[in-house]
């Protein structure tokens, strides 16, 4: 039994020393051949930090809606947070069933966020579609050894379980009814970080979706799945661009967490500092896919535990710091901010796929949102503790998960 072990052992050290043999084969400089089979989109829904009158058009477009607009004059950013995505998930199915739950002008995504964002944009109807991703299993090997793909890729694991979530649910009548609702005004955007720039990528889903066709399904899902490919443990998406010169070019693009941990107010708008007073009812909600505070605990000396707290610690950070910026920005114009998140003294993970695990934190944002409990009203500092009082019984113990017949 110890020979096994410890050939089990040295056979994963040996597999962790050869994962620099799992590569992705790029052309030279980046730039790819152009052939009749290269789609083009007819107007590049993508927006580059550095793509300034573009970046300033979004902010305009935004603050229309939540200036301008005679009502649903509110923005719901989805954070990442990987496997914790279930909580958020469960939220917004119980924010469906406390009746509260608003039609949102602007929905964001970013990392998990984005794969729950297209359902959040859609609205109530797509429920289902958020519970059968989240709590019904879907996630089972995600992580597992038959995934392990060091050897072949660029990433610890390989996608494939994630792939296939993305293509059984970003189907051709999903981007149509984002279409429809684009043309209404709304915007559904979601964020890839381009590793070749080190840059944020907005992407105006619903630009895409107007387009249709098998190709825009198929960037469309690609997007989604780069948003949600946590470097490192999953390889990163190539998607097609072209450059300042005009050339077709290759793009590595991976989980828009490394920048952004999510997309509220645009930042050409919070760099406006002269007060715009917002018309009353104008509201950001931030729906954190973890947790805000610090917590102590010991972390376990495997590779996932260690890269599971290194992710959460720096998401953490980020989203303190992001929501900060956030808050000054509403404070000074007269906008209300919301946050949700999962309660201090739950046990949560990032990384953590295990259905049964993923079916149970999807159980307490149901609950806690349908009674009410889940979003808090962020005033003054960002608070180090959870939001919800850890007296509250929701906030400690939660009742069983709900089976996919229940």
């Amino acid at each position: 039994m110890i020979r096994k072990s410890a050939a089990i052992v040295a056979g994963l050290i040996a597999a962790l020393w050869l994962a620099g043999c799992g590569t992705i084969d790029r052309p030279e400089g980046g730039v790819l051949r152009l052939t009749t089979q290269t789609w083009r989109p007819t107007e590049d829904p993508r927006i580059r930090a550095g793509d300034v009158a573009r970046v300033e058009a979004l902010a305009e477009q935004i603050g229309e809606r939540l200036w301008a607009a005679s009502e649903g004059r509110s923005i719901l950013a989805l954070s990442g947070g990987g496997a914790n995505g279930a909580y958020g998930a469960g939220v917004l199915v119980g924010w469906t069933a406390s009746g509260t739950r608003p039609e949102f002008s602007v929905v964001t995504g970013v990392s998990t966020g984005a794969l729950a964002a297209p359902f959040a944009f859609l609205g109530p109807e797509w429920d289902d579609e958020l519970r059968g991703a989240y709590a019904e299993g879907r996630t089972g090997g995600l992580l597992g050894w038959r995934s392990f793909a060091a050897l072949a890729s660029p990433g610890l694991f390989d996608s494939g379980v994630l792939e296939d979530l993305v293509e059984d649910y970003v189907t051709p009548e999903l981007l149509r009814q984002i279409a429809v609702e684009h043309d209404k005004g709304r915007r559904l955007l979601i964020v890839t970080t381009n590793l070749d720039a080190e840059e944020t990528v907005i992407w105006d889903m619903g630009v895409l979706a107007k387009q249709g066709g098998v190709q825009a399904v198929a960037l469309f899902r690609d997007v989604l799945l780069a948003s949600a490919s946590i470097p490192g443990v999953f390889p990163p998406v190539m998607i097609p661009g072209v450059d300042a010169e005009g050339r077709l070019v290759e793009e590595m693009h991976v989980d828009g967490g490394v920048i952004t941990p999510f997309l509220g107010i645009p930042e050409s708008l919070l760099n406006v500092t002269t007060p715009t007073p917002a018309p009353e009812g104008t509201t950001l909600y931030v729906l954190i896919n973890g947790q805000i505070g610090r917590t102590e605990v010991i972390t376990r000396g495997t590779l996932r535990a260690i890269l599971a707290r290194s992710y959460d610690t720096m998401s953490k950070a980020n989203l303190r710091t992001g929501l900060a910026v956030n808050l000054a920005f509403a404070e000074r114009n007269g906008l209300s901010l919301y946050v949700a998140a999962i309660p201090e003294g739950i046990e949560s993970s990032s990384l953590d796929f295990d259905p049964e695990s993923m079916a149970r934190l999807f159980e307490r944002g149901r609950t806690a949102a349908a009674g009410g409990l889940a979003w808090s009203e962020l005033k003054g500092p960002v608070p180090e503790p959870g939001l919800v009082p850890e007296s509250d019984p929701r906030a400690v113990e939660a009742p069983p998960p709900v089976t996919p017949e229940g």
